[in-house]
């Protein structure tokens, strides 16, 4: 079992109790009878001229500020009815109203008896609003609000609820008689009605309380489990031997046509929503879809029902043991995701070690099994179905590696979809669908070894992909060194002439911007095996032949050219590869390498190299590798041989350019044998100058502030920093020479 889908499991059970803040949605009820003191009864939907005399008989709606009610037209423009003239009965409205009471405390994670208590009526006309508030608890074990909006033709009053950073709108608008919209939330989360633009919005108001006991209860806050969930998550992306995605079965069944974030109940939405903040924050793709196993095979008739998985079956069915499973298939299908939309993935497959946890399967009854007694040359057989929603995710660094799991079917259209879009797309977007591309092929060729995800004509089509690929996106300049893996396994698929041109193609056109990346890509080439992948001489010598050389004409050339630094490791990779190809291309790059030290420089890439080509003792029988040693030995050795002395008294170089007043007094104190130290009392603009002139000449000085007075003065002492920097250059210089046997 992988950590992550043991940790996810442990995480969520530590959620405080299941459901969200708040609960909503269209119902289709018995309607009650409705009856109001000076008005009569009420019709549905509310017609206006009733609406009109139910405001005649209303008053302006108060709202609480601190322990006070107060009126505030400002705050709160909406008309309520005392619940004393209120008469609300019908022969069915009793079960309905405790039906909807049970099923709103089910999705507020409440499973305890929960009475409400009919509070007011009130009529939202046109320009009605209530501005941001929290409900205060008006009678003893209240712990949330349920609303019901009774069918009426109006517009706007959408009612917003808001918890710890979340926003969930209601905008339902019954018109049907035999339709309401309800709402229910906690009371101290904080909600507003929108304004009614047009018609009248009548709803009834109840106090959600606790039977028998007072207690407090608060909307659930999952934030400690959330960042908990969230930190899990993270390290995900970049774990080895984590599975790509991971699926958390939810417990309640649901058919596709309900399937969604908005309908999940009881516990399943309380996961639901933690999964949803911690993924966002941990930058994970998260989906909603129905999980199925379908198994089929030979099977023994039984007559008997033992408690074993394969005996599990629904009452009144065949009773049948199972000899043998010949075909499973496990995939999630109905994709949803978190704002309700359908993501376009068709079905998907999965592993049982993606379900988090593993055996989250082990204990459930087949939602479909089917037993056929044996005919003629065919022995009994059975076929069974397990479905359950749930939850999928991902790190969205390995959506790629999710899409590939789908199979040819999913990524060759999506691979020539990136090439269409690559094509047509400004040059700052291109290396984007390259690098998508780059990473889906990876994919793919890792996985096309599998059988089972492969058609005998995919082969083709995937070789005339990869051909595609390198030629016209690789080959035109969009490449990095990451490319490289997946170039040479995808070069492996070509023929090995067609290879070879692509990839000589792809160092010619790249060599010169990245040509490091392209001696790795050599090196994996002579790497395969008999040089399976390419000719490698030809790679090597295309190269060669492209090699950076005279900076100053290139930059005639291209006044906007800014190569890369020219690395150790470059000349590692160049040497090794064309050392084992030939001996001829090998002298042929290391000449040109020495031939443009301002390049190749000594320092930084030469003589480092040369180091690392003294610890492989393979490459000691190499020519190239003895010219380089030698060259560096000849630098190393001509450094050591100049003269290195202490100074012996103040006079220091002067490598100022600046020709300012203040850098020529510094510069006349720098050459000055007796003068020590340097003072400079001015505004902090031109001692500020002076400390950038300074250090970018690397003067041989230590330069402080005094802070009294104003302004303050800037103080240069001088140091022996060259004369420390050369002994300390002679030493590595010895070390170096030693390291290299000379």
């Amino acid at each position: 079992m992988s950590s992550i889908a043991a940790a996810l499991p442990d995480c969520l059970r530590s959620v405080e109790r299941p459901g969200d803040f708040c609960v909503g949605g269209l119902r289709e009820i018995f309607m009650p009878t409705i009856d109001v003191e000076g008005v009569g009864r009420i019709a549905f939907p509310l017609p206006a001229a009733q609406a009109e005399r139910l405001v005649a008989v209303a008053e302006a709606a108060p709202h609480g500020r601190g322990e006070e009610t107060v009126l505030d037209r400002d705050v709160r423009r909406t008309w309520q009815i005392d619940p004393r003239r209120i008469q609300i009965g019908g022969r069915s409205w009793e079960t309905t109203l405790a039906e909807l009471v049970t099923d709103a405390a089910r999705g507020l994670g409440v499973e305890e008896p929960v009475a409400a208590e009919f509070y007011k009526l009130l009529v939202y006309d046109s320009g009605s609003f209530f501005l941001n508030h929290r409900d205060t608890e008006k009678t003893p074990g209240m712990f949330a609000t349920l609303v019901i909006v009774l069918p009426s033709a109006h517009r706007g009053g959408e009612l917003v609820v808001r918890h710890l950073g979340r926003e969930v709108m209601f905008d339902p608008h019954p018109e049907d008689p035999s339709e309401i919209g309800f709402a229910a939330f906690y009371a101290d989360c904080l909600h507003e009605v929108r304004p009614v633009i047009t018609g009248h919005r009548p709803i009834l108001v109840y106090n959600l309380r606790f039977l028998g006991k007072r207690r407090s209860l608060r909307a659930p806050d999952y934030r400690a489990v959330e960042a908990q969930i969230a930190d899990l998550l993270r390290g995900w992306a970049g774990a080895e031997d984590e599975p790509d995605k991971l699926i958390v079965p939810l417990e309640h069944a649901y058919t596709p046509a309900e399937l969604s974030f908005d309908a999940l109940k009881g516990a399943d939405a309380g996961v639901a929503s933690v999964l949803i903040e911690a993924a966002a924050a941990a930058e994970c793709d998260l989906h909603l879809v129905l999980v199925s196993i379908e198994e089929s095979g030979s099977a023994e008739h039984t007559g008997n029902y033992r408690r074993r998985r394969w005996d599990r079956d629904d009452e009144g069915d065949e009773e049948f043991e199972v000899a043998e499973v010949f075909d499973r298939s496990l995939t999630l299908s109905a994709w949803r995701r978190p704002d309700g939309g359908e993501i376009g993935f068709h079905d998907f497959p999965f592993d049982e070690e993606e379900l988090c946890p593993p055996d989250a399967f082990d204990e459930l009854r087949p939602d479909e099994q089917h037993f056929h007694e044996a005919t003629g040359n065919e022995g009994a057989s059975f076929e069974r179905t397990y479905r359950r929603a749930g939850l999928v995710l991902w790190p969205r660094a390995r959506r790629l590696a999710v899409l590939n799991q789908a199979g040819l079917g999913a990524t060759l259209p999506y691979l020539e979809d990136l090439a269409k879009r690559w094509e047509t797309s400004d040059t700052a977007v291109k290396r984007q669908f390259w690098g998508e591309a780059d990473e889906l092929s990876g994919h793919m060729l890792r996985s096309w070894s599998r059988a089972t995800w492969r058609r005998e004509d995919d082969t083709d089509a995937g070789r005339m992909l990869i051909d595609e690929l390198l030629a016209e996106l690789s080959a035109k300049g969009h490449y990095a060194a990451s490319d490289n893996e997946a170039i040479v396994r995808a070069a492996a698929l070509l023929p090995r002439p067609r290879a070879t041109d692509l990839l000589v193609e792809i160092v010619r056109r790249n060599a010169a911007a990245h040509f490091g990346a392209c001696a790795d890509l050599l090196m994996r080439c002579v790497a395969a095996p008999n040089e399976s992948v390419a000719d490698a001489a030809k790679i090597g010598a295309a190269l060669i032949d492209v090699l950076p050389g005279d900076p100053d004409k290139r930059l005639a050339l291209d006044p906007w050219a800014r190569p890369g630094p020219v690395l150790p490791g470059f000349v590692v990779d160049l040497l090794t590869a064309t050392s084992k190809i030939d001996a001829g291309l090998a002298a042929r790059a290391v000449e040109h390498l020495l031939a443009w030290p301002r390049t190749y420089t000594p320092d930084a890439v030469l003589v480092p190299a040369a180091l690392a080509f003294a610890k492989r003792a393979e490459s000691l029988a190499w020519p190239a590798i003895g010219r380089l040693r030698e060259a560096a030995l000849d630098h190393l050795r001509g450094r050591i041989a100049l003269p290195l002395e202490a100074p012996r008294d103040w006079s220091r170089a002067n490598p100022l350019k600046c020709t300012c007043d203040d850098c020529r007094a510094l510069g006349a104190f720098l050459i000055d044998p007796h003068q020590q130290q340097w003072r400079l009392r001015a505004a902090q603009n031109r001692r500020t100058h002076v400390e950038e002139s300074v250090r970018n000449a690397a003067c041989d000085v230590d330069l402080a502030t005094e802070r009294r007075g104003s302004p303050h003065t800037l103080i240069a002492t001088k140091n022996q920093a060259s004369y420390e920097r050369r002994a300390k250059q002679r030493r590595q210089d010895l070390e170096h020479v030693s390291a290299l046997g000379g």
